[in-house]
């Protein structure tokens, strides 16, 4: 007995300590959220500043609330982050504003897609303008740093570093050999040669159609990288091609002799030339602040005119129900429209879509407040990095859409995997399966036994009604018969100088283009911006996602480069039933 209360006792005490900890770790994580939400305290710009343009992180559509993003294991894991627009609008004060000398951009391996690092460069060019200068430095340049570093005014790199330059590569991978070794049949229902995005789990190869898609996409990827590149650094687009092909930049001083970099210098040689550009004496030190904190203090605009325009930010998968930021969930968003287009204040639209698609039902549900608010106010749409498949549904209806040149869209297709887990569960694992149903399709979807004839027609035939009933949407919005959108549809992934071309999407224009013209077709000289959705609460999102981001941080620890895969293979699964989705998960090396 006295061992037992001894036993006890300990696990009392044990569980109080727990409990007192847990408390207290709690109590930390409150204040930091207080703190960080603490909107009075600012960033002094002193004179003779240098902004400091780290774009080693990633770069989102929005930037996060300030809470626990930036935390390992807790938040999401991603680190440092910033949105583009806020990065865009940060160049675009600190170019006027007087306090700013120069911009040392660090850049090694940017975390974003390549329409958004675009708008990026083209902000930096923009700021160059003002004749104040932009030097680029770093010991590594990846081909996407590199692109981005292009952009300044001197390009340095490391004596010892590297400088990535050997074209683009697009590698895809195939489950079906893992699938028929653990007795698992994908059952695919889909509309379209070019959706491809079933391929993985019924072929061990490439197609000849997507093969040949993704020949295409991947040139247009890669002239507007080379397009860029020879215009800021005076290089002809053919001589860059050359020196990719042929692998000529093995050394730093390879790169010199290409002129593709302006010297190599160490960092101390770097600071000592930033000083001389804000005005210092080589014994004084540089006065920087970064982009984040120049961003943080941005003002609001000034303007009181009471007209606005509302740009709606749709990004990352479509799925029914609420989603959160990261996510295009069909309530928020369509709440979100339906909001500005009630909202008398606001005379026109911007739908900003990053998305490669996803629930073919939630996409039906967006695009029709997108037709209901052409009806009363312009709608512009916007497109990011990508707008393919159920992202480019929810916007063929705006009455204009603008496009990168490297933008991926299109992709209008339908596709519906149905997972068949018998072999694996009846001869692998030795489960087996028996009950009742009261009708022949009762069990239809059934992932313990293969599709019937006639189950596989009913579905095929939904995936067709799906099919034509996005087609005829787009064929609609776009002013086109449905027999074209066809011809152009099947799954095929465009980017946006071909799009444009075969009427997909109007104009090749940045963020800024499509509000401008947002605010002309609305007869606006004055206005003001405002965004919708309103972000997830940063509390509510800890409470709601803090076990999925704990989950996620790990795996991608345990999996590295290959966490890609399991996402693949994940979405197999759970993204079963009809889909509007992209193709496949788009990786440029």
């Amino acid at each position: 007995m006295r061992e037992f209360f001894k036993y006890v006792f300990a696990t009392v005490v044990g569980i109080i300590i727990s409990t007192f900890l847990i408390f207290l770790f709690f109590i930390v994580i409150v204040f930091s959220v207080i703190s960080s939400l603490d909107t009075t305290s600012s960033t002094t710009v002193a004179a003779n500043s240098v902004l400091y343009l780290n774009l080693d992180q990633t770069i989102k559509e929005r930037t996060p609330n300030k809470t626990f993003d930036n935390l390992p294991v807790i938040g999401s894991g991603s680190g440092k982050s910033i949105g583009f627009n806020d990065l865009i609008m940060a160049l675009k004060k600190a170019k006027t504003d007087d306090n700013i000398k120069c911009i040392f951009l660090n850049v090694s391996s940017p975390n974003a897609g390549k329409a958004t690092l675009k708008e990026v460069r083209d902000a930096i060019i923009d700021f160059r303008k003002s004749k104040k200068q932009v030097i680029a430095y770093s010991e590594v340049y990846t081909q996407d740093a590199y692109y981005l570093a292009s952009a300044a005014d001197k390009v340095y790199l490391n004596p010892q570093g590297v400088l990535e330059f050997k074209g683009f590569s697009s590698q895809l991978t195939f489950f079906k050999g893992a699938m028929e070794k653990i007795g698992v049949e994908a059952q695919i229902i889909r509309v379209g040669n070019y959706k491809s995005a079933v391929e993985p789990f019924i072929n061990d190869k490439m197609s000849d159609y997507n093969r040949t898609q993704v020949s295409a996409y991947l040139g247009g990827l890669y002239d507007t990288f080379l397009n860029g590149i020879a215009e800021t650094r005076k290089i002809p687009a053919d001589s860059l091609y050359v020196i990719a092909d042929t692998y000529r930049i093995k050394q730093p001083q390879d790169a010199l002799n290409a002129k593709m970099i302006d010297g190599l210098k160490y960092k101390d040689e770097v600071l000592a030339e930033l000083k001389k550009l804000s005005g210092l004496s080589p014994r004084q030190k540089i006065v920087s602040l970064t982009i984040n904190e120049y961003a943080a203090n941005l003002e609001p605009e000034n303007s009181s005119s009471r007209d606005r325009v509302a740009v709606i930010y749709a990004n990352g998968d479509i799925t029914s129900g609420e989603g959160n930021d990261d996510s295009i969930g069909s309530e928020r968003i369509s709440r979100a429209i339906r909001k500005a287009r009630e909202d008398d204040k606001v005379k026109a639209i911007v739908l900003r879509v990053n998305s490669g698609g996803g629930s073919a039902l939630a996409s039906d549900v967006i695009w029709r407040e997108i037709v209901l608010s052409k009806k009363v106010k312009p709608v512009i749409a916007s497109f990011g990095d990508v707008a393919a498949s159920g992202g480019y549904y929810i916007a063929c209806a705006a009455d204009s859409i603008f496009v990168q040149p490297n933008t991926i869209t299109g992709s209008i297709g339908v596709f519906g995997i149905i997972p068949n887990f018998q072999n694996l569960l009846n001869n692998k694992l030795g489960i087996t399966f028996d009950g009742v149903k009261t009708g022949q399709y009762a069990d239809i979807m059934s992932v313990n036994r293969p599709l019937t004839a006639g189950e596989r027609l009913i579905i095929q035939n939904d995936v067709n009604h799906v099919y034509a009933t996005f087609t005829s949407r787009v064929a609609e919005g776009r002013k086109k018969s449905q027999s074209y959108i066809d011809s152009i549809g099947g799954g095929h992934v465009w980017v946006g100088t071909d799009a444009v071309k075969i009427g997909l999407a109007d104009r090749l224009g940045n963020f800024q283009d499509a509000i401008t013209a947002a605010a002309k077709k609305a007869k606006l000289k004055e206005y003001k911006l405002v965004e919708y959705p309103q972000k997830t609460d940063p509390i509510k999102s800890f409470l709601e996602d803090g076990t999925e981001n704990i989950r996620i941080y790990y795996a991608k620890k345990e999996f590295g480069d290959n966490f890609l895969l399991f996402q693949q293979l994940k979405k197999a699964v759970v993204n079963s039933g009809i889909q509007a989705r992209m193709p496949f998960e788009i990786k440029v090396n």
